[in-house]
């Protein structure tokens, strides 16, 4: 996954789990990048390849968005309604 993937603003936070040559994950980031004109988010991307505790978690359930805390608002696809819910601060937990 290409490093530095980061949006202007502040919080909130999210993280994007991957690897690279992930097409879902590079699809993901798209959606991302969109969302990133109507709001302000940073996004840590993780590239789980080679770390034994990650790739144990996520294994090829890629790729995984969560907030920064943990939580997972999709995987594999992006759930636009989730993620903008979170974004509006409606489904802030």
């Amino acid at each position: 996954m290409p490093a530095g993937l980061t949006f202007t603003g502040t919080a909130p936070r999210l993280r994007l789990y991957g690897r690279a040559g992930c097409h879902l994950c590079d699809d993901l980031r798209a959606v991302l990048e969109d969302l990133a004109r109507d709001y302000a988010f940073v996004v840590d991307e993780i590239d789980i390849a080679g770390d034994a505790a990650l790739e144990a978690i996520h294994g090829w359930r890629i790729p995984v968005l969560t907030t920064a805390s943990g939580e997972e608002l999709c995987h594999y696809f992006a759930d636009l309604a989730r993620i903008r819910a979170y974004l509006d601060g409606t489904d802030r937990r």
